[in-house]
């Protein structure tokens, strides 16, 4: 890379460095009471940008509404900020979020060791053959000692293609 090249990405750089403040202006994270009581937005500098309590709440214990509220934004930061390095990644590169992490000593949300890593999609088959009640892998039942594949057997003729559908 030559001189010229090295000063054009420079100042490409400090163009976008320069965008980064209203990148984390632009950065929302919502979030809501599991019971659906408080209902949160901020942006990734802090602000909070809507608050809605339901009004059974005018009546709970303060000290446990205030606790449910800061909770909710808790939630609702880890959001944003995820939310900014998501915009700040497209705009710089992954390797600039990367430096950004270095930096504060923080990992990103996504990347948080407890951050909850959702289910697997083994987990997710077994969970949704078990609500629709379907068994849709038979045991295995062991084939001859003569059966081959040239025998003409098929050992897909049980098999449905529907099985493998996601939309149901």
């Amino acid at each position: 890379m030559n001189t010229r090249e090295l000063i054009s990405l420079a100042r490409s750089r400090e163009a976008a460095l320069g965008q980064v403040a209203s990148l984390m202006g632009e950065a929302r994270g919502s979030a809501h009471a599991l019971d659906g009581s408080v209902e949160v937005t901020v942006d990734a500098l802090g602000a909070l940008k809507r608050l809605w309590l339901a009004p059974s709440l005018a009546s709970a214990d303060p000290s446990r509404v205030s606790a449910l509220v800061l909770e909710v934004v808790r939630v609702a930061m880890a959001e944003a900020e995820q939310d900014c390095y998501n915009r700040v990644g497209l705009l710089l590169g992954e390797e600039a979020g990367l430096l950004v992490e270095a930096l504060s000593g923080r990992a990103a949300p996504a990347r948080s060791s407890d951050d909850d890593p959702g289910m697997t999609v083994e987990e997710f088959q077994r969970l949704r053959a078990e609500r629709v009640g379907e068994r849709r892998f038979p045991a295995p039942v062991a084939a001859p000692a003569s059966a081959s594949v040239e025998s003409g057997e098929d050992e897909w003729e049980d098999f449905d293609p529907a099985s493998l559908r996601s939309d149901r």
